[in-house]
C-alpha cells in the first residue's frame, strides 16, 4: 500500500508538471511527429503512423470514458498485484500510457488546429453585431429628447386645460346633487351613529320619519336609491338588535336589555323577540360548553388537527379529554354556564319588575286596543319565561351529563373525586333553585360514574390497607385524650349534624357550637344561588378560600410526658409493696389494701391517656370519612359505600384475629362466642383470597366485590418472647384499636341509617348486630394466648401429680404446687407492671386476661385431681384446702367477683362424698367435665360397689358417644 501511494503521488506530480508547463509552447510544439517520452533516462521514439495512432486511441480501456470525474491514477494503482509487483510490468504500463497519451493530445491538437478559422470568423462577427448595437443605442437615446421636448412644450398644457374644464363641468352638476340629497344622506350617517352607540330605538325612530320624507321625493332616482337603502338600513338595524339580543344570554346588562326591549316594542315584535331569546339561549349554552371543551382539548393536544375538533360533535370531543384537564375543565363548564343560567334568571326578574313598574305608573288607557295587546304580550313573555327555563335548564344538565359520561375517572385521587362530585351536585341544586327540576339524567349519571369510580378506589383503598396491615408495629399513635372522629379534617363535613343531634362530645360543643351554627347558616345561605351570587361578580363553583384548619389530634410532648410520666411514678410504689408481700406471706390485710389502693389509682390514670389506636386506624377511619363525604354529596350510592366501609373494617377485624389470636388454644371454654367464628368464617369466605386458591387477587366474586388476599405480621413484632408476655402490648394495642373502631363504628349508627336506603336496612343492622359488635369477642381468643402460656401450668400439673391424695390423716399445710402457681400468678402481675409502663392497659384488658388465668388454673386443679389413681378423704380434704388457700391468696392479685368456675373445681371435690344414687345424678347432670375426669371420680369413690361403678363408667361412655 505504501508503494501504491508513493506511485499515485508521483504520478499526480507528474500532472501538476506538465500542467504548469510555459504556455508560449504551442500544442503543435508540444505534440509533434516523432516526439519523444522519457522513461528511465531514455528517449523512445513513437511511431507518427495514422492508422498506428488510431490502433493506440481504440486500445485505451472503455472505463475511461465512463466518467468525467474518474480517477485515472487510482485506477492504474488499483490494477496492480497486491502480493508480487514486477517492474519491468510497471515500465512497459507506463510506456504503453504514455503513448496513448501521446497519442490523444495529438488527436485534440490536430481537431483544435482544424476548427481554428470557423471560431476566429465568428468571434468577428460578435464584435461587428456590438459596434452595431452601440450605433443603435444613441440614435434611440436622441429620439426620446425629441419626443419629451415635444410633450413638455405643447401636448401636456392643452389636454390639461381640456381635463380641467371638464372636471369643473361635473363637479358643479354634482354639486347641485349633493345638495338636494345632502339632508337624507347625513341622516344615513346619523343612523349608523347611533346604531354605534347602541341607540336602537332612536335609530328606528329616525329611520321611520326618513323613509316617509322619502316616499314624497321618490321621483328622483337618487331619492329611490336611498329609500332602498333606508330599508336595509332598518333590516341592519333589526340584525343588530338579533345579536345584540344574543349578548344578554351570556351577560345580562340591565341597561342593554332594556334598550333592546324598547326597540322591539317600537318595531311591533315583542314576541318574536322572546322566541328568538330561548333559540339564542339554546345556542349560547351549545357554544357556551363547546368553546370550552374544545380549548381544553387543543390545549392538551397541541396544535395539530384543530380543524378537525372544531367540527367534531360536542359529546365526540369530550371524549379527548385528559384526566388531568378533567376537573378544572368541568369547573369552567359549570362556572359558563352558571352565566348562562344567571343571565335568563336576570332577565326573569327584569321582566317581574318591568311588570311591576308598567302597572303602577300607566294611567287610564285612552286606548283600549292598545292595552288589550301590551297585556298579551305581557302574558306571553311571562309564560314563554316560564315554561322556558324548563328548557334551558334540560340543555345545560345535557351538556353536563354528557361531559361527566365522556370520561373514565377512574384515574382521579380521591379528594378531587369528591370535589368533582361537589361540584355537580351544586349544579343539581342550582337546577332545582332554577326550575324545581332534581336533574335525575344528571344524578343517574354521578351514580353511574361514582360506581365506577369506587369499584376501582376500595380496591385501592383494601390493598393500601393490607399494606398498613402488614407494615404495622402495632404501637401507640399518640393522640389527646379528648379525640373523636369530628377532630379528623375528613369528619369535619359531619359535625352540623353531630350538633344539631346533640352527639359532639361535651368538650367540643363548647369550643365549636358557634362555629357550627355559623356554618349552618353559611350553608344555608350558600344553597340560596341566585340570591348570593345575582348581583356580584363571584361563582358559586369558586373553589372557596378556607381558613387552613390543622388537625389538632395528635398529643404533644409535654402532654404525652405528662400523660405516661404519672404512670411511671404510681407504678413505682405497687412494685416495693409486691415485694413486701412477697418476702411477709402473712402480711394479707396490709398486701390487699395496697394492691386496692393500687388498682384505683390506675384506673384514675386510665383516663389521662388517649384511645390506644394505631396509624392503621386513623387511615382506616379517615378513608371511611372520605366515603361518608361521598354519601352525603351523592345519597344513591349510599348503600354502595356503606358496604364497601364494611368490608374495610371487616378486614381489620379479622387480620386482628388473624395475628393475635388464631394461634389461642383450643378448649371447651364455652365463655367464647361461637358467633364471633361463624363472622369470621363469612368474612374469610367472602372477602379473603386464598394466597394458592382458584381465586386470585382482583378475581370479582358473585357479589361484586374483589377479594384480597390475607395480611401478613410484619417481622419485627415479635409474640414468642416470654418476657415481653407474648407481645401483650402489641395485642392490647390491636384489640383496643379494633375497639375504638367499633366505638366510633357505634357513633356512625344514627347518622348512616339516615342515609341508606329504606330497602337496605337490614344490611346495615345484620352489619352491626353479626360483625361491629362481634369484635368485641375478639379479646378472648387473643388474650387467652398470653393466659395460656404466661402460668406454668403444666409445671402445676405435673407436681398435683406428685401429691400423695390416699394421705390417712387431716393435713394442715397445703401442697407445695399452690405456692408454685401462686408465684407464677405474682411473676404474671409483676409483668403486667412493666408492660403497663409501656402502654396503658385498660381495666377491662386486665380483668379479663386474669379471669382467663384463674379459669385456667381452676380447670389445672380438676384436671390434677382427675389424674390421682387413689384418693381418700383425708386426700379430698386436702384438695379442699389447697383451693382455698389458691382463693384466699388469688385475692391479693385481683379483684374477680365471682370467681370464674370456682363452682367447677368445689362441684368436682364434693362429688367424692355424694352416696351412690346422688352421684348417677350428678354425673349425668354435670356434662361439663371430661371422659376422663369423670371416669377418674368413679374410680376414686371408695363408697361404691363394682357393679355401681361399672354401671356409672357405661353411662359415661355413653355421654362421650353423645357429644361426638
Amino acid at each position: 500500500m505504501a508503494l501504491k501511494s508513493k506511485l499515485k503521488s508521483l504520478i499526480i506530480g507528474g500532472k501538476q508538471d506538465s500542467l504548469q508547463s510555459p504556455s508560449e509552447e504551442t500544442i503543435s510544439d508540444f505534440l509533434t511527429v516523432g516526439a519523444a517520452a522519457v522513461s528511465k533516462g531514455k528517449v523512445v521514439t513513437k511511431p507518427v503512423n495514422p492508422h498506428e495512432e488510431q490502433e493506440i486511441i481504440d486500445g485505451i480501456e472503455s472505463s475511461y470514458y465512463n466518467n468525467e470525474s474518474f480517477d485515472t491514477s487510482l485506477y492504474e494503482l488499483q490494477k496492480l498485484s497486491t502480493e508480487e509487483l514486477d517492474l519491468e510490468i510497471i515500465s512497459n504500463d507506463c510506456t504503453k500510457l504514455r503513448t496513448q497519451l501521446q497519442a490523444v493530445s495529438k488527436r485534440i491538437s490536430e481537431l483544435i488546429l482544424q476548427n481554428h478559422p470557423a471560431y476566429a470568423t465568428e468571434l468577428q462577427r460578435v464584435m461587428d453585431l456590438q459596434k452595431t448595437l452601440k450605433s443603435a443605442r444613441s440614435v434611440c437615446q436622441i429620439g426620446r429628447r425629441h419626443i419629451d421636448h415635444a410633450r413638455e412644450s405643447f401636448t401636456i398644457a392643452s389636454l390639461g386645460l381640456l381635463s380641467n374644464y371638464r372636471k369643473r363641468q361635473q363637479l358643479n352638476g354634482l354639486l347641485k346633487s349633493l345638495r338636494t340629497i345632502k339632508t337624507l344622506q347625513r341622516t344615513d350617517l346619523r343612523l349608523r351613529e347611533m346604531m354605534e352607540e347602541e341607540d336602537y330605538s332612536g335609530a328606528i325612530q329616525l329611520c321611520l320619519e326618513c323613509q316617509k320624507a322619502a316616499s314624497t321625493f321618490r321621483h328622483y332616482k337618487c331619492i329611490s336609491e336611498l329609500s332602498s337603502k333606508l330599508q336595509d338600513t332598518l333590516e341592519m338595524i333589526e340584525e343588530q338588535l338579533d345579536v345584540a339580543l344574543s349578548k344578554t344570554c351570556t351577560g345580562f346588562d340591565e341597561v342593554h336589555y332594556q334598550k333592546v326591549q324598547r326597540a322591539y316594542s317600537q318595531l311591533g315584535k315583542t314576541q318574536t323577540a322572546m322566541d328568538q331569546l330561548h333559540m339564542h339561549f339554546a345556542s349560547a349554552i351549545h357554544n357556551t360548553a363547546f368553546t370550552i371543551i374544545l380549548g381544553y382539548v387543543e390545549l392538551t393536544s397541541g396544535s395539530g388537527g384543530t380543524e378537525n375538533f372544531q367540527k367534531r360533535q360536542y359529546t365526540d370531543l369530550c371524549k379527548h379529554i385528559t384526566i388531568e384537564t378533567f376537573t378544572p375543565c368541568l369547573v369552567d363548564l359549570c362556572k359558563a354556564l352558571w352565566g348562562v343560567l344567571k343571565s335568563y334568571y336576570k332577565t326573569m326578574k327584569w321582566h317581574e319588575t318591568n311588570d311591576k313598574d308598567a302597572a303602577r305608573q300607566s294611567p287610564e288607557p285612552e286606548d283600549g286596543a292598545a292595552e288589550v295587546e301590551a297585556n298579551f304580550n305581557r302574558r306571553y313573555v311571562n309564560q314563554k319565561l316560564e315554561y322556558g327555563r324548563v328548557r334551558v335548564w334540560q340543555d345545560v344538565q345535557q351538556k353536563v351529563r354528557a361531559y361527566v359520561l365522556a370520561s373514565d375517572l377512574s384515574g382521579l385521587k380521591l379528594d378531587e373525586f369528591i370535589y368533582v362530585l361537589d361540584v355537580v351536585n351544586r349544579m343539581i341544586e342550582i337546577g332545582d333553585e332554577f326550575c324545581g327540576s332534581k336533574s335525575e339524567a344528571l344524578q343517574d349519571s354521578m351514580k353511574q360514574q361514582s360506581l365506577n369510580y369506587f369499584k376501582t378506589h376500595h380496591r385501592i383503598r383494601l390493598d393500601e390497607l393490607h399494606m398498613f396491615l402488614e407494615n404495622e408495629a402495632w404501637e401507640i399513635c399518640p393522640v389527646k385524650s379528648n379525640f373523636n372522629i369530628l377532630q379528623l379534617m375528613e369528619f369535619r363535613f359531619m359535625r352540623k349534624w353531630a350538633n344539631s343531634r346533640h352527639m359532639i362530645p361535651d368538650n367540643e360543643i363548647i369550643t365549636r357550637v358557634d362555629q357550627t351554627a355559623a356554618s349552618e347558616a353559611s350553608d344555608q345561605e350558600e344553597r340560596n344561588y341566585f340570591s348570593k351570587y345575582l348581583a356580584d361578580e363571584a361563582n358559586p363553583f369558586d373553589k372557596p378560600v378556607e381558613e387552613e384548619e390543622n388537625e389538632d389530634v395528635f398529643s404533644g410532648v409535654g402532654e404525652t410526658d405528662h400523660s405516661y410520666g404519672d404512670s411511671d411514678s404510681d407504678s413505682d410504689i405497687p412494685d416495693e409493696l409486691k415485694k413486701d408481700y412477697i418476702d411477709e406471706i402473712t402480711g394479707e390485710a396490709h398486701s390487699y389494701k395496697q394492691n386496692k389502693r393500687r388498682t384505683s389509682s390506675r384506673g384514675s390514670k386510665g383516663g389521662n391517656h388517649g384511645p390506644l389506636i394505631t396509624n392503621t386506624t386513623i387511615n382506616v377511619l379517615r378513608v371511611m370519612g372520605k366515603y361518608l363525604q361521598m354519601i352525603s354529596i351523592l345519597k344513591p350510592i349510599a348503600f354502595e359505600v356503606i358496604s364497601c366501609m364494611s368490608q374495610l373494617f371487616d378486614y381489620y377485624l379479622y387480620t386482628v384475629h388473624s395475628f393475635f389470636g388464631s394461634d389461642a388454644p383450643v378448649t371447651n371454654d364455652k365463655t367464647i362466642n361461637q358467633r364471633l367464628f361463624t363472622t369470621l368464617q363469612r368474612i374469610r369466605d367472602n372477602l379473603i383470597a386464598q394466597p394458592h386458591g382458584p381465586t386470585q387477587p382482583g378475581i370479582e366474586t358473585q357479589e361484586g366485590m374483589d377479594k384480597i388476599l390475607p395480611a401478613s405480621m410484619a417481622p419485627h413484632v415479635n409474640l414468642t418472647m416470654s418476657s415481653n408476655l407474648y407481645g401483650l402490648a402489641e395485642r392490647v394495642v390491636a384489640t383496643e384499636s379494633l375497639m375504638f373502631l367499633v366505638k366510633q363504628l357505634d357513633y356512625l349508627q344514627p347518622y348512616l341509617e339516615e342515609l341508606i336506603p329504606t330497602n337496605k336496612k337490614a344490611f346495615l343492622s345484620q352489619f352491626y348486630s353479626q360483625t361491629v359488635h362481634m369484635a368485641s369477642e375478639v379479646r378472648k381468643p387473643v388474650y387467652s394466648v398470653v393466659s395460656s402460656h404466661c402460668v406454668s401450668y403444666d409445671l402445676v400439673l405435673q407436681q398435683m401429680g406428685t401429691v400423695r391424695w390416699d394421705v390417712r390423716e387431716i393435713m394442715s399445710q397445703h401442697s407445695p404446687y399452690i405456692d408454685t402457681l401462686l408465684q407464677s400468678f405474682r411473676d404474671l402481675k409483676q409483668k403486667l407492671c412493666e408492660v403497663e409502663r409501656r402502654v396503658p392497659l385498660p381495666r377491662p384488658v386486665t380483668d379479663l386476661l386474669w379471669e382467663q388465668c384463674v379459669r385456667q388454673a381452676n380447670r389445672t386443679f380438676v384436671e390434677g385431681y382427675a389424674s390421682s389413681k387413689k384418693c381418700s378423704h383425708e386426700g379430698r380434704a386436702l384438695m379442699q384446702l389447697d383451693f382455698q388457700q389458691f382463693l384466699t391468696n388469688i385475692d391479693h392479685f385481683v379483684e374477680l367477683k365471682p370467681i370464674p368456675e370456682r363452682e367447677f373445681v368445689e362441684a368436682y371435690i364434693k362429688a367424692y362424698y355424694l352416696s351412690k344414687t346422688q352421684l348417677e345424678v350428678w354425673v349425668h347432670d354435670h356434662k361439663e367435665y371430661s371422659n376422663k375426669q369423670l371416669l377418674s371420680l368413679i374410680n376414686c369413690v371408695q363408697q361404691l360397689d363394682r357393679k355401681s361403678k361399672q354401671k356409672l363408667v357405661s353411662m359415661v361412655e355413653e355421654m362421650d358417644r353423645g357429644r361426638r
